[in-house]
């Protein structure tokens, strides 16, 4: 159990990094104003 636990973990971690880049980049204007596909994770 704590196994898949920690999977689930090291998966929120990167969405929660990728989501905050996205932001950082869309805040300074080096990404388009079109929304970004969201990466949501799959829910069990």
């Amino acid at each position: 159990m704590s196994e898949s636990k920690e999977t689930r973990e090291e998966r929120l971690a990167a969405a929660l990094r990728e989501n905050l880049r996205r932001r950082k980049a869309r805040a300074r204007g080096g990404e388009s104003a079109a929304p970004a596909p969201r990466e949501d994770v799959p829910s069990r």
